[in-house]
Formats: C-alpha cells, structure tokens, sequence
C-alpha cells in the first residue's frame, strides 16, 4: 500500500468510521483523494500584513514608547508555513511591513494582488498583525471595529478624521473575492483597556476608542466596491458573535482573541511573536493532511491559554474549516522546521518554528534529522526508525527563530540544500532550567526591590521587570475585577483537577476571602493563580517565602510543558478527554502524528470537538480514553494543575482489573484503556472555574524513578484518591525527565553533555489537555 494512501487512512479512519462508511466507500474516498493528489495545484495567493514601529500620531501608548515588537516576526512565521508546508509559490505570497502597510498600501494590495489574481477554487489567506482599535464614526449609532494602518493618525481639530482601514471595508474587500476558499487570520484586538501593557503581554489594541469622521476617500472605496460587487451579501459585521449565521465573512475567520477580550504578543528569548500567530502556525507545521483546522486550532487555544490563562479567548468561525486544512495540506508530511540556508564552512541555518516556543528556547543543543521524501524505506517504516550518527545535525547556537547546526559526526553523509523539512530526533534539555517571574509594573519600587531579592533566595527563581523581559509568571497585587472573581469561590472546598464524589478538605493555602491588594501570583496575561493568594496582609518578602511551595510546583509544570512532542514522536498513541454527563462528549483529543502504522478508529469520533473551543462547566463528569496503537507495551502517567494552581496527579484504585504486578500498568499494543475504570469513581470537574492543565505521559519503558518519588506519599496515603494533591511536584517531575532520558539511552548518541536530559522523541510522548472551567 502506497505512503499516500496508508497515512490518508491512518490519519481519516476515526472521522470516517464514525460516519458509518463501508469499507468500499473508504476505498472509493482514498481513492478520490489521491486522484486530487494528483492533479495540478490549485493557486495559492497570500497578504501577510504586519506592523511594529507605529508612530505616536497613530496610538496614545500607555506608557510611552511601549510599540508592538512581535508582527513582522508573525508575517515570517506565516510566510515560511505557507511555502514549505501548504505549498504556496513565494511569488504569490505579497507581504507589506511597517512603513509600507499604510491604509490606501493595504487596499491596493488587496485588489491587484487577490482580488483581481484570484479565480474560483483558487485559496486566499489574508493575515493582519498589529493594533486593532473600536472607533466611532461622528453620525453613526454604536462603534465599529477597524484594523489601525501605520498612517491612522488618531483624529485632531485641526485633521477630525479617522484614518483606520474600518472593517467594513476589509468586509467588502473579502467578498469581492471571487472564491470561497478564503482564510482570514486577524492577530489583533479591539478592546480599549486604556494601556498597552497586561501583565507581561502586550496589548494589540488601541488604549482608547477615536472619535472622528470617515475619511472621504475611504467612503468613495467603499462605494466603489458596493457598486463593483451589488451582488455581495454585505452587512454589519458582528465580530462578537463568531458562529455561521451571524459571521459574515467568506470562508475561514480565525482571531486571537473576541472583540471584548485582549489580544496580546509575548517575549522569548530572542524574538517576540503574536501569542496566537506562533501557536496557531506552530500547530499548523505539526498537522497531518487530514487534520482539520479546527483540530489545530484548538490545540492551539489551548497554548495561548497556558500563557495568557483565559483573559485571551481565539475565535474560529465556520464550518468551513473541518475541510479546507486538507485541501491545502502537502502530500509530504508535518515536520519541525526546514532548512533555511547552508553557507561554506557547512554551518546549516534551520528555521524551526515547527517546535513549541519554550522547546525552541530552551533545547538549544537537540539533534535532527532531514524528513525521507516519499516512498523512501524511512518513510514506510513500520517501527519507529533509528539514525545513525552520520545522518544527524545537532543545534549549536540560536538567533531568534533560526538555529545554527552541523553534521553531528565528521563521517556525516548527508546530502543537504535549503527547502529540506527536518525532524526533531533527540531532545536536549538543561537539568538547570529555572523559572523567571516577572514583577508587575504596577508594584512600587520598594516592592519591586523587596521582591527581587526574596525571589533570589529561592534556587532556580528569578525575577525581572515585566514588559521588559521574557519571563514564565506574573507577581503583583490582586485587582478588583480578581478579588470579585475569587470571592464567590469561598465557600467552596478545595477540589482537584477531577474528583470521586466524596468530599475533599480545603487546603490551607487557598484563601477563603483574599485580602484588599494580596500579592499573588497569576499568568502573564494577569489571571489570578488562587492558590497563591492570601487572606491576610502581608509584606512583599513574607508573601514570597509564603509561595515557594506554589513556585515549586510551577516550575514543575514548566517541565512538563517542555516535554510535549505530540508532533515529533512516533510513539504510536492517543487520548481522549470525553464527558460522560451531563452529555457525552469528546471534548479534546490528541495523538501523535508521525506513528507509523495504522490508527485504530472510534466509535465516539462524531462528538469530536463538535463544541469548538474546550469548555468544560463545573461538576461535568469526565473520563480519559487511553490508546495504544504501537508494537509494543507503553506506560502511563497523568499530572498536572487544577483550576487553583495544585499540582495533582492520578493514582489507578488498586482494585482495577489492570492493576496487576503493578497498580500503574502497562497499557498493551492494541489495547483501549478507560481513565478511570470503575464507574462509581467517574471524576467529577471542579466547582472552581479557572484554568486545568493535564498531561498524559506515555513512555516505551516504566517510570522506575518515578515510582520511587511517589513511594512516601502512597505509604502515607490510606486511601488513595483518583486524583490526589502532590506534595513533591518538582522531585516528582525531576524523576520524570530522568526515566525518560533512561529510556532514551539506547539510542542517544554517547556524547551527549551529562548536564542534560537527552530525550529519543520515539521513547516517549506527553500529551497536553488544556481546559476552561466555568460555572455552571
């Protein structure tokens, strides 16, 4: 059976099957698909429009000087996906920068380049990165919503008027468009917050709503594209409605956040990207030909999430999207990154934003290799393939998004030139790695003094200014809107990321009534972290010591997020978070993408995602669905963060069926395997809204480290919950990294620095499950 039709079913069984199809229906579907395959790629034709440097005239920054750092890194990130990965032609990809993406620039652009090039079946993706703004229009009733160009000058008495490019008319300039298969990216906001700054994040969005006249000229274009198009199913835009009936743009809409949420851009070491642009296109390097959009938009929300917690909400609209993914996706696969250039002394530049920003910043000494083309014994390889050394690169140094490498050894047989895809193969990571917390800007100087130095008292935290620097958490005091947010929750125990019906004590560290301006932590977007605010007034060295315990477990959390690898790994298995009440539903689901082999079908596929993005109401019964699909046994772990900032993990009821020699045991190849298995302990969302971060650790060998860090709390345990509190999260996460940098070293090279975890990303594969918690 041929790569294209072996991945196309591996990839398609689950949705296919769960549609009832025969199997001469799925023959005669591949059978299509590779006919599409085969014929001429339809057009492709992109405008990727970013702007950093605006003017003062332009935006009343708060604080001054505060301009957007992270848009034009967004255009390269689009630019290098939509060549290498979706095949677009770079002569059809026109992007317009800074000075160039002025008002009348972008409109021009708009029509010489996609309106009048376009054809019916031809793909258009149009991105915007930079300040959106909400304006009023002297005459009108309500606001609009518009996209601020480097020349939209707020309005003055001596000029009353708005140079904005309203979204009306970028409304009219998508449905002159003569296809449908449009894609619209929007990495902006439009709420005014009256700052530019939120946390360590910074804001995408005007502080204030302008007030003024439109423009004559912007008038006359719109009635010239009404008048061009009469046809065109024009109305008021309704941005805060993103669902079929009320969206009224053609094909995709896909924004970082809603109109009455921020939209933000984060700092790393060495570059700043839009939140949204690095997740959604980091997901998108990872998808598989049959992945559909909303899949990876998801996946992606739930990145912005563990950044910004849920003061920043990404919005798809359309149905679209479950098709027009595939039709864009190569026949050559997903990959981590691509080779950029080669100069004579046979250093290789590769451009690696297939990787999740916190690997690309902290594994800066990991191994790959080039992706085999079709067809080659590599890519039909039935086990997970093992490279020799000589065909091998090694990342010596990073600038940004491009990290330098050479041959690994000096026998090396490469054949390399820039455009090959490159594979992640082994993980290096620093044992030292440490947690920055950045200080609120709000804090007064003696509380930012008084900080700074409690925060160096504690091994692997460290502090900086927030907006300045990249950084993993936020200090700073509680705001109203947090205080109100936390006071209902009172009365409420303390529960866990999943519980048993029976009643759970309150922990001591989560305030029952948070005091007037308690120091805390919270995400870099500002949303509070509960458990590490205090009920009492405290000064700034005594609120710090108070959370070294939370600190600990965040740390730990930073850890495991730095083993996701659900794109690079091989290791042939899938999860399911589903509900069970108050109706079943597969809430989210992750799998690796480069397994070989065939993936096992679900009977529960057509509830998959069937809600958008992953919201979960409080007391919703859950259950994760464990699958092996591999050629051989692989072991489990669950561990992660409830809504308040506890670190949890899951402990199977010794009276399971599996637990037999061990009560954490192996899941067999081709075995199913239902979290938790005995009915009366179905698990229970919490009652707390927030934010849960889950993990689900798979690993070709048993976690014997592990196990032993666990040891002490089993033995103090008389009974052990499903989902207990972890008292050691940072030894046990440790002991993690060490069992699976154990299982690795049968196939990591020898020289490898024994300062580091080397980890072979086909031992093992953590998957992510990022959720919301609401009331309900």
């Amino acid at each position: 059976m041929g790569l294209k039709r072996r991945a196309f079913l591996r990839q398609t069984g689950l949705l296919l099957a769960a549609l009832g199809l025969s199997e001469a229906s799925l023959s005669l579907l591949t059978h299509q698909y590779q006919q599409a395959l085969a014929q001429p790629t339809r057009r492709k034709l992109a405008l990727l429009v970013g702007i950093n440097q605006y003017p003062e005239s332009v935006c009343d920054y708060v604080p001054r000087g505060s301009a957007l750092s992270g848009c034009l890194t967004d255009v390269e990130l689009q630019q290098e996906l939509l060549i290498h990965r979706f095949g677009f032609r770079p002569e059809d990809i026109l992007t317009l920068t800074d000075e160039a993406a002025t008002r009348h620039g972008i409109e021009a652009a708009f029509m010489n380049h996609l309106v009048q090039q376009a054809k019916p079946e031809d793909v258009v993706l149009f991105h915007f990165s930079g300040l959106g703004s909400q304006i009023q229009i002297e005459g009108a009733t309500g606001h609009q919503y518009s996209l601020v160009p480097i020349n939209g000058m707020l309005p003055t008495v001596d000029d009353p008027v708005i140079h904005d490019l309203p979204e009306t008319t970028l409304l009219l300039l998508l449905q002159s468009l003569p296809t449908e298969q449009v894609i619209t990216v929007l990495d902006t906001g439009y709420t005014s917050v009256g700052r530019n700054l939120q946390g360590n994040l910074r804001i995408r969005s005007r502080p204030s709503m302008p007030i003024g006249a439109l423009d004559e000229a912007e008038r006359a274009f719109q009635e010239q594209l009404l008048h061009a198009h009469p046809t065109a199913a024009w109305k008021r835009p309704r941005l805060a409605e993103p669902d079929a009936e009320s969206n009224p743009y053609p094909g995709i809409l896909l924004q970082a956040s809603t109109p009455n949420r921020i939209a933000t851009e984060a700092q790393w070491n060495g570059f700043s990207a839009g939140l949204f642009t690095y997740a959604l296109t980091q997901q998108l390097w990872w998808a598989a030909p049959a992945t559909t959009l909303r899949i990876s938009f998801n996946q992606a929300s739930g990145i912005v999430k563990q950044v910004a917690g849920t003061e920043q909400q990404p919005v798809i609209s359309d149905q679209r999207s479950q098709k027009l993914l595939p039709a864009l996706t190569e026949p050559g696969g997903n990959a981590d990154g691509v080779i950029h250039s080669i100069d004579e002394e046979g250093k290789v530049a590769l451009w690696l934003a297939g990787l999740p920003a916190i690997v690309l910043e902290n594994a800066s000494a990991s191994l790959f290799s080039i992706a085999e083309p079709a067809g080659s014994d590599h890519a039909t390889a039935t086990a997970e393939p093992q490279r020799p050394a000589s065909q091998l690169l090694q990342a010596r140094s990073r600038e940004g998004l491009t990290v330098k490498a050479r041959g690994l050894s000096a026998d090396s047989v490469m054949a390399l030139q820039p455009g090959q895809l490159v594979y992640e193969e082994v993980r290096i990571l620093p044992r030292n790695i440490g947690l920055t917390i950045a200080l609120d800007p709000s804090l007064k100087r003696i509380e930012r003094v008084d900080a700074t130095s409690a925060f160096s008292a504690i091994p692997r935290v460290s502090s900086v200014i927030a907006g300045e620097q990249p950084a993993d958490f936020l200090f700073g005091k509680t705001q109203p809107q947090i205080l109100a947010a936390a006071l209902p929750l009172a009365n409420l125990p303390n529960n866990l990321i999943a519980e048993t019906a029976q009643d759970v004590p309150s922990s001591p560290e989560s305030p029952a009534h948070p005091a007037q301006n308690s120091y805390g932590l919270f995400y870099l977007g500002r949303d509070a972290i509960l458990n590490t605010l205090s009920q009492e007034a405290e000064a700034v060295k005594t609120s710090v010591h108070r959370m070294t315990p939370q600190l600990k477990a965040l740390l730990a959390i930073k850890l495991l997020r730095l083993t996701q690898n659900q794109g690079s790994s091989r290791l042939g298995v899938r999860a399911a978070l589903e509900t069970i009440s108050p109706q079943e539903r597969l809430v989210l689901q992750q799998e690796t993408m480069r397994a070989p082999g065939t993936a096992p079908t679900s009977k529960v596929a057509t509830l998959l995602l069937s809600e958008g993005s992953p919201i979960l109401t409080a007391s919703s019964q859950i259950q994760y669905r464990l699958q092996n699909y591999s050629n051989r046994p692989v072991h489990f772990l669950l561990i992660g963060l409830d809504t308040k900032g506890n670190a949890v993990i899951f402990y199977p009821p010794k009276s399971e069926p599996s637990a037999t020699s061990s009560i954490w045991a192996a899941i067999a190849p081709g075995e199913t395997r239902i979290i938790p298995q005995i009915s009366a302990a179905n698990w229970l969302v919490q009652t707390s809204s927030g934010l849960t971060e889950t993990y689900l650790i798979f690993s070709r060998a048993p976690f014997t480290q592990t196990f032993h860090a666990l040891e002490a709390e089993v033995r103090s345990k008389v009974d052990i919950r499903p989902v207990a509190a972890l008292l050691n999260p940072l030894e046990v996460v440790q002991a993690i990294l060490q069992d699976l940098h154990q299982a690795s070293r049968a196939t990591v090279p020898s020289d490898i620095p024994a300062d580091t975890y080397a980890l072979d990303v086909n031992a093992w594969t953590t998957l992510s499950f990022v959720y919301q918690v609401v009331a309900s």
